[in-house]
């Protein structure tokens, strides 16, 4: 069976950060996607899509992300439904990112942390902080061994 899910969109809010009871990093996010096609009256059409991601790449994608964000993720669409307070059986449809990219250079004084995210990619929990952050660009287009 093939459940893959490619979305390029942007976070509607920052990522809503928490950790289960064992300790486990769990971030949720809004991804607001633009369909290909324009409403009657000219409007772009939005859709919505649910997300959660976990673990580091959890961590990572609230430390480095924010309101506005242009990101690519890649993942699995998955439905589940629990009962809530009022006794209503609620059923939930979401992507379970996998991997995530950032699609655009940062910009400069938003209130997310600041680093340097120019095509900086996410593959799940083996993401790790950029270490080119904080100085300022390398030249490396003399003495190349090539």
């Amino acid at each position: 069976m093939i459940n893959t899910v490619v979305l390029t969109g942007r976070l509607t809010k920052n990522v809503d950060l928490k950790y289960t009871q064992s300790g486990t990093a769990v971030g949720t996010f809004n991804l607001a996607v633009n369909r290909s096609f324009k409403s009657a009256n000219g409007e772009q059409e939005v859709d919505f899509i649910n997300c959660v991601i976990w673990r580091r790449a959890a961590e990572n994608l609230a430390n480095f992300a924010g309101k506005g964000t242009l990101i690519g993720v890649e993942g699995r669409l998955q439905t589940r439904n629990y009962e809530n307070k009022q006794g209503q059986r609620v059923y939930v449809t979401e992507v379970v990112v996998e991997n995530f990219t950032f699609l655009e250079p940062r910009q400069n004084g938003s209130q997310q942390n600041q680093s340097n995210n120019n095509g900086y990619q996410s593959h799940g929990s083996n993401h790790s902080a950029d270490p080119f952050t904080g100085g300022d660009q390398i030249d490396v287009t003399d003495d190349l061994p090539f």
